[in-house]
C-alpha cells in the first residue's frame, strides 16, 4: 500500500431468430384495491333494509382516499426461447404477481402477456396440490395439468421420486407431509414433467442446503436442455449463477432488464449494499471531519471489474482534518452476504510516515489475483486514528467488484486455477 502527500421450444426448421418470443409482455398491470371486503350474501330482509337506507348513506358516509394499489405498471419485456431469465427486486416490487398472472392464476387488469408452449410453475408450497390426494396422485394430476400423456408421466415417476426423496411417503395423502416433503415433490413434479416454461418462485426460501443445492443443479440442466426458465429469489448468487439475463422490478415497474451482472449491480446499489456506514472520531472545533472520499477500483478490464485471475489496483482519497500521531489503514473485500473475503492492513509508520499533519493523502494499494470465485463483491477502505484525542474510525464508501471468470456451482469463495495432472497407470 503507498500513502501520497496531497495532490417455447423453437421448431428445429426455424433459425432461432425467426422464432416466436417464448414469453412476451405488453403494458401489463395489476390493481387491487385495498381494504376490498367481499360482501355476504343478503336475505331478502337485507336487500329491502339496504334498499331504503341508500339515500341515508350516500350523504353519510364519509369521502375515502383513493384506495387502489397496482401491483404492477406498464410491464413489457420479452423473453426468448431457452432464455433463463433471473427476477429481482424487493418485497412487494412485484415479481410473484407477475408470476401469478404468466401461470393464469391471476387475472391482469391492463395489458397481456402471450406465451408459447405449456407453462410449469412452482410459486408457492405444493401449489397444485391436492392436500386429499396421495403423491403419487399428485404427480399424475399435475402432469396431466401439463397436458402431459400418462405414458410420459410414468417413465419421470421413479426419477421424480427419488428426487423428492419421498418414496416412502409415495402412497399418503401430501397433506400429512411436512413443509420440506411437499416442498420437495412439488419442485420435482415442476422440474422432470419438461414443461416449455418453467416459473419459479422463491423455491430456495424453502429447505435444506443439500436441497436448494439439489434444486439449483436440477435448474441448471433444464436450462441446458433448452427450456426457458423464469426464476424469482432473494437469493443473489443462485441468480448470477442460473441466469443469463436480469429482470429488476421496483414497485411495479421495470427499472431494469438485460446483462443479469448489471441487474444484480443496480440492485444491490438501490438498497444501499454498496453504502458503508461512516464512523466518525472526534474533530477540533471548527475543522471538518476527516474521512474518504474518490474510491476507485481499477483493472485490465475497467472501473470496478477484474477477472479471476488479474491483478487490480485500488485508490482513495483521505482528508486528515486533525493532528493526528499515526494511522492504520484497511483496504477490505466483502461478498454480498457482508462476509469479509480479505483485508489488508498498513501502519503509517511502515509507509515511511513518522508523523502525520492534516492535509489531503492519496492512497493507493496494489492487489495481486485473488482468485475469486466469479461473482459481485464489495471493496472499502477503512482508516484508525491516534492523537491526543485517543483513537478515531473512518470508514469509506463501498464499491461494486465485479469478478467474471469461470463460475464453480460448489459455494465457495475462492477458485483458484490449480495444475492437474492424470496419467495412465500400467497395473501389474
Amino acid at each position: 500500500m503507498t500513502v501520497a502527500a496531497p495532490a417455447a421450444i423453437e421448431p428445429p426448421a426455424l433459425p432461432r431468430e425467426a422464432a416466436p418470443a417464448a414469453i412476451r409482455v405488453e403494458s401489463l398491470s395489476k390493481s387491487y384495491r385495498i381494504g376490498e371486503i367481499r360482501p355476504r350474501y343478503k336475505t331478502i330482509r337485507d336487500s329491502f333494509t339496504s334498499l331504503m337506507t341508500a339515500p341515508m348513506r350516500r350523504f353519510l358516509r364519509p369521502r375515502s382516499a383513493d384506495t387502489t394499489m397496482w401491483a404492477l405498471r406498464d410491464v413489457s419485456f420479452e423473453v426468448r426461447p431457452g432464455e433463463v431469465v433471473g427476477v429481482i427486486g424487493r418485497n412487494g416490487a412485484g415479481k410473484s404477481t407477475l408470476l401469478k398472472i404468466l401461470s393464469r392464476i391471476t387475472q391482469p387488469t391492463e395489458g397481456s402477456a402471450v406465451i408459447h408452449g405449456r407453462v410449469g410453475s412452482l410459486l408457492e408450497v405444493g401449489t397444485g396440490f391436492h392436500p386429499e390426494l396421495t403423491g403419487r396422485e399428485n404427480v399424475f394430476l399435475n402432469g396431466a395439468i401439463l397436458g402431459m400423456h400418462r405414458s410420459e408421466i410414468q417413465a419421470k415417476f421413479d426419477e421424480i421420486v427419488a428426487f423428492a426423496e419421498v418414496a416412502k411417503f409415495i402412497d399418503t395423502a401430501v397433506k400429512h407431509y411436512s413443509t420440506g416433503m411437499y416442498m420437495r415433490l412439488a419442485f420435482a413434479v415442476a422440474a422432470h414433467l419438461e414443461p416449455d416454461i418453467l416459473l419459479v418462485d422463491e423455491v430456495l426460501a424453502v429447505g435444506d442446503a443439500l436441497f436448494q443445492k439439489k434444486c439449483l443443479g436440477k435448474m441448471e440442466d433444464v436450462a441446458r436442455t433448452g427450456r426457458t426458465v423464469l426464476f424469482v429469489s432473494h437469493n443473489m448468487g443462485a441468480v448470477r449463477s442460473l441466469c443469463t439475463k436480469g429482470l429488476f422490478l421496483e414497485n411495479g415497474h421495470v427499472l431494469q432488464s438485460g446483462d443479469v451482472g448489471t441487474c444484480i449491480e443496480t440492485y444491490f446499489t438501490q438498497i444501499g449494499a454498496f453504502q458503508a456506514a461512516r464512523e466518525g472520531g472526534e474533530t477540533e472545533e471548527g475543522t471538518t471531519a476527516s474521512g474518504f472520499s474518490h474510491v476507485r477500483v481499477t483493472g485490465p478490464a475497467g472501473e470496478n471489474a477484474i477477472g479471476q485471475s488479474e491483478p487490480f489496483e485500488a485508490r482513495t482519497r483521505l482528508a486528515v482534518r486533525q493532528e493526528v500521531t499515526g494511522f492504520s489503514l484497511f483496504c477490505i473485500v466483502e461478498d454480498m452476504q457482508n462476509r469479509m473475503v480479505f483485508h489488508l492492513r498498513e501502519e503509517s509508520t511502515e509507509l515511511g510516515l513518522a508523523a502525520v499533519s492534516r492535509g489531503d493523502y492519496a492512497i493507493g494499494v496494489k492487489i495481486p489475483p485473488l482468485w475469486l470465485n466469479s461473482g459481485l463483491y464489495s471493496l472499502h477502505f477503512k482508516a484508525l486514528f491516534w492523537g491526543n484525542f485517543g483513537k478515531a474510525r473512518y470508514v469509506s464508501d463501498k464499491v461494486p467488484l465485479d469478478v467474471a471468470g469461470r463460475h464453480s456451482r460448489v459455494e465457495a469463495i475462492l477458485h483458484p486455477a490449480g495444475e492437474w495432472t492424470v496419467r495412465r497407470s500400467e497395473v501389474r
